[in-house]
């Protein structure tokens, strides 16, 4: 049984005489792009499927919903399983479900049935956590960062162009056409993570109930995780207040855009994916805390851009693009040190981490909207800030050996 007590920073890495090619970290790349983009091919079509199947306005926003909530689930009390069963095995296994799962809601005859497939969706789609943990087992200490960045650049991508590609798809054949073409492709992905992802040993023998309390046993008794999840908290927090009120502002006087053109202004934050193998570079060489603490405060400078942005579009994509990058930068940095913690609890260390992300980012997408009704842009902004400065004072109290 693997004890969740003593020194954690002298146990060893496993050797896993692998060393990951870029061939490989590529491909895991595109399928953890795929697996969560089956969270966000609802969006754009919420018009669509509720006109085809009847639904009011509640059970349609309720699709959003019930992505968070299975994802959610999914990080909590699927992603530990990694470190008690074949990692491989349950890459596939989830990928292979999430196929299944977005077959369902493209022959979904009904609103409830749609409902259900989609929390179930979401619940398998952190397969692409189980597969971002993989390539970090894989790569050595000395380029664990840039492993991991390049693996997240999919999840983060295939989360900004899957709003895209879904309004798109659904304009050749109904709203059913993005969720088919999405399941065929986890199908391919879910087999060729069967040819190609390596195997690795078990690293832990706990039973179910054991290994969730293990999770928060983990948050209780390492403090650097628990800085590291707060810090991720806060910057998804600010960046999701962003993302939510933008939608707000574009919408209205003085740009007045449509749906599409505000979807392809999102676009704008892939260029904070393209900085995160810079950032991981410079993590790698020992650079973790510099790169922490320059992302949070460009977090905070993004907003005070963002407030000039109210009626310029140049400074609100210098804004956007700030604020991508700072939080991206956070993220990678935060996966660099987590993921160093404890190999043999490697997937816990993950699901206490990305839970308290994903939450954060949940709690700020909510502010925004009651924040945007009662202070509008102003307001958002200054709570956005916040978030960002909140950030800045845990990466602050960082100390040298964290």
């Amino acid at each position: 049984m693997t004890q969740l007590t003593g020194p954690t920073r002298t146990t060893p890495q496993p050797h896993t005489g692998v060393e990951p090619r870029r061939g490989l970290l590529l491909l895991l790349a595109v399928a953890t792009g795929l697996s969560c983009a089956g969270n966000y091919v609802a969006q754009p079509l919420l018009d669509l499927i509720s006109r085809e199947l009847h639904l009011g306005s509640v059970l349609t926003g309720l699709l959003v919903t019930a992505s968070q909530a299975g994802y959610a689930l999914g990080l909590m009390l699927l992603v530990p399983l990694g470190d008690v069963v074949d990692r491989r095995r349950l890459a596939v296994t989830l990928f292979s479900a999430t196929a299944l799962f977005l077959a369902v809601s493209a022959l979904a005859p009904s609103g409830p049935v749609l409902l259900a497939s989609t929390v179930l969706t979401a619940l398998a789609s952190v397969g692409a956590q189980v597969v971002v943990a993989h390539a970090a087992s894989l790569a050595t200490a000395e380029n664990r960062g840039r492993a991991v960045a390049l693996v997240m650049s999919g999840v983060l991508l295939g989360g900004l162009l899957a709003r895209t590609a879904a309004g798109g798809l659904s304009e050749l054949g109904g709203w059913r056409t993005p969720y088919a073409v999405l399941a065929v492709l986890m199908a391919a992905a879910a087999l060729t993570l069967h040819r190609r992802l390596p195997r690795l040993p078990v690293m832990a023998d706990l039973r179910y109930p054991a290994l969730l309390r293990s999770t928060l046993v983990l948050l209780r008794e390492e403090p650097v995780l628990r800085r590291r999840a707060l810090l991720g908290a806060l910057s998804l927090a600010s960046y999701s207040t962003q993302l939510t009120a933008l939608t707000f502002l574009l919408s209205g006087a003085p740009f007045r855009w449509s749906a599409p053109a505000i979807g392809l202004f999102g676009l704008v934050g892939a260029v904070g994916v393209l900085t995160m193998t810079f950032a991981a570079r410079l993590s790698d060489r020992g650079h973790v805390r510099a790169v922490t603490r320059g992302a949070t405060v460009l977090l905070l400078a993004g907003w005070l851009t963002l407030l000039a942005g109210e009626r310029s579009l140049l400074w609100l994509a210098v804004g956007v693009v700030a604020l991508n990058i700072g939080q991206q930068a956070v993220l990678n940095s935060s996966q660099t040190v987590i993921y160093g913690l404890r190999p043999e609890a490697r997937n816990r260390v993950n699901s206490a981490f990305s839970t308290s992300f994903f939450l954060g980012g949940t709690v700020g997408s909510a502010l925004a909207s009651v924040v945007w009704a009662a202070a509008g842009w102003p307001g958002v902004c200054a709570l956005g800030a916040a978030c960002a400065a909140g950030a800045v004072v845990v990466a602050l109290g960082e100390r040298a050996h964290a």
